[in-house]
């Protein structure tokens, strides 16, 4: 019985530091999968503020064309449908720019969402290979076997004593 219960206690305690061994891993990898989210997050952040920069600068360099266009058009004497077309142009390429930076930046939320959705999945696939079932020692079990491994030996020092008072009585 002292062998069960000895036997029982180091289940235990090994499956307890099992236990512990789950928490601190599954605590380490929804921090890394935290860290990772942010950091796309972050990363996408900077790509919207270089987006609306872009779209900012063309803006600014259409606004200042089409300015120019207009000035110099006056100082020449141009007036009229010509350039109104010039305008309209400068305004077309603008808008064309604009709206291939707006795809872009939409292709490239797509693409954070499917890359954020494939590491939440990895996440949780880690998290499943980490928290395997922790057997459980049970006391009933370990004072049955220890019974058994008693009886068992019981029965083999009564052979064994059984066999030398034989052996004995063989060789009177």
């Amino acid at each position: 019985l002292v062998s069960a219960g000895m036997s029982y206690i180091g289940k235990r305690q090994a499956a307890s530091a099992q236990e512990r061994a789950q928490a601190n891993a599954t605590e380490l990898e929804q921090q890394r999968f935290l860290n990772q989210a942010n950091s796309a997050r972050v990363q996408q952040a900077q790509a919207n503020i270089a987006s609306a920069q872009r779209i900012r600068s063309a803006s600014l360099q259409a606004e200042q064309a089409r300015a120019r266009a207009t000035v110099a058009a006056g100082e020449a004497g141009v007036t009229g449908l010509s350039v109104n077309a010039l305008v309209d142009n400068m305004t077309r390429k603008e808008a064309q720019f604009r709206f291939y930076e707006n795809q872009r930046q939409d292709m490239s939320d797509t693409n954070l969402a499917l890359s954020m959705e494939d590491a939440r999945m990895r996440s949780r696939m880690n998290l499943l290979g980490i928290n395997q079932p922790i057997n459980q020692p049970n006391l009933l079990q370990e004072l049955v076997s220890g019974v058994q491994t008693g009886l068992s030996l019981q029965n083999q020092l009564k052979r064994y004593s059984f066999d030398q008072g034989s052996v004995a009585s063989n060789q009177v």
